[in-house]
């Protein structure tokens, strides 16, 4: 099975900034989309950044929007989020992950079919 590795997270002060970065450990099939999620306890996975492979377009949810930016290499199947001007709100499990074939839903869990083992951002006041 593919495995996607995590690296980077911690604990920063409100307005700091943190690196992710997500790679695989096994040669793999294309991916066509890389996506960042994140997930507090009790709460869903949700939706923070994805980035479309082929041609390099983004997308992020509303409240990072600004602050968060994601970057990869295609041909290395490796993305990294950028993680600026942090909030307490921003603390949670990101997960990273990955889909092997085209989707709309890179908004969605249900697009991709692997993922990371999740890596803890704390973001203190």
């Amino acid at each position: 099975q593919v495995q996607l590795v995590e690296s980077g997270g911690g604990l920063v002060q409100a307005g700091g900034s943190l690196r992710l970065s997500c790679g695989t450990s096994t040669r793999t099939f294309t991916r066509y989309v890389m996506g960042w999620f994140r997930q507090t306890p009790g709460q869903e996975r949700e939706f923070v950044a994805a980035r479309i492979q082929s041609d390099s377009r983004t997308y992020y949810r509303d409240s990072v929007k600004g602050r968060f930016f994601i970057s990869g290499d295609s041909a290395k199947n490796t993305v990294v989020l950028e993680m600026n001007s942090l909030k307490p709100e921003d603390t949670a499990v990101y997960y990273c992950a990955a889909a092997t074939k085209p989707t709309t839903y890179w908004h969605s869990i249900e697009g991709y079919d692997d993922w990371g083992q999740g890596t803890q951002v704390n973001v203190s006041l």
